[in-house]
């Protein structure tokens, strides 16, 4: 089941998290969070009206996807950035589609036009399933990221709202 997130999933949502943060450099964060550093990070994004939500399976939080804004200034209040995370256990069953799918929607419904995906490199899992919605390659940025101890690529993917394709 998806739903909107809450205080309480902080917990589920930052252990989910923490393995990506220890163990990949699909994230360029370093130290793991806290329940409470999330709980602080959902209410900031969620009140200024970025969705971020949960999907839940057998009463626990086995993923989340968000939208946060790409750029502070006001130009930009149309362009969101995204991101999607799954239980380790259960990747690749469709869960981080179902997540992207009502993520989209919301984003629509909220007024936004661009969504833009950094997705570190090599990474043909995340592409694929970014592709699949429509999002198209735009940027390619060499060595911007720098984690255990190796130079890592982003590339940047873009998806207009309006080609949203579902999966």
């Amino acid at each position: 089941m998806i739903r909107k997130v809450t205080p309480q999933d902080a917990g589920e949502v930052s252990a989910i998290y923490n393995y990506y943060i220890e163990q990949t450099t699909i994230t360029f964060e370093e130290s793991c969070l806290s329940a409470s550093d999330l709980s602080a990070r959902i209410e900031d994004l969620t009140s200024q009206n970025y969705p971020w939500l949960v999907y839940q399976k057998d009463g626990r939080v086995v993923g989340y996807a968000y939208a946060a804004p790409w750029r502070t200034r006001s130009a930009y209040r149309f362009t969101v950035e995204s991101a999607v995370y799954v239980d380790r256990s259960i990747v690749g069953i469709g869960i981080g589609s179902q997540l992207y799918e009502k993520l989209f929607e919301e984003l629509a419904k909220n007024g936004f036009k661009t969504v833009l995906s950094l997705i570190s490199l090599p990474n043909q899992q995340s592409v694929r399933m970014h592709e699949k919605f429509g999002f198209l390659p735009v940027g390619h940025h060499r060595e911007v990221g720098f984690k255990f101890d190796q130079w890592i690529d982003v590339g940047v993917w873009q998806l207009m709202l309006r080609d949203v394709k579902s999966r």
